[in-house]
C-alpha cells in the first residue's frame, strides 16, 4: 500500500526548521534526504528512520522494523513523530552519522 501524499507532507513539516530535507518518491513509497544522503523512509504511511548509533542512544529503546520485505531493519517511529523537536534531532543525529553516498562512475 503506498503511502499517503499528506502523511509524506506531515513529516516533511514535522523537519521544517532543518535545512535541506527533501521528500522522493521511490517504487511507491518515499525516502527523506538530508542534503545527498538517506535518512529515512515512508513505507506505507509509517516513518522509518536508518539505525545510527547516536539515534539508537537518543530513542533509547527503539522499536526496529523492515520498511518493505527484504529490506534492513530501521527504527520505526511511532508516538514520538509528533515531536517536531526530537524528530528534529533525531534527523539531525542520523544524518552526521550516515557516511556521504559515493558517487558512481559512469561507464564508457
Amino acid at each position: 500500500m503506498a503511502s499517503d501524499q499528506a502523511f509524506v507532507e506531515y513529516v516533511i513539516g514535522q523537519l521544517k526548521s532543518l535545512e535541506n530535507i527533501t521528500p522522493k518518491k521511490m517504487f511507491g513509497e518515499y525516502a527523506i534526504y538530508a542534503g545527498e544522503k538517506i535518512v529515512a523512509l515512508i513505507s506505507d504511511n509509517q516513518l522509518f528512520v536508518k539505525p545510527t548509533p547516536g539515534g539508537r542512544a537518543l530513542i533509547q529503546e527503539p522499536v526496529e522494523a523492515s520498511p518493505y520485505p527484504g529490506a534492513k531493519p530501521c527504527f520505526l517511529i511511532q508516538a514520538n513523530i509528533q515531536d517536531a523537536d526530537w524528530l528534529c534531532q533525531l534527523i539531525q543525529i542520523t544524518a552526521a552519522e550516515l557516511p556521504s553516498p559515493t558517487k558512481k562512475q559512469r561507464k564508457p
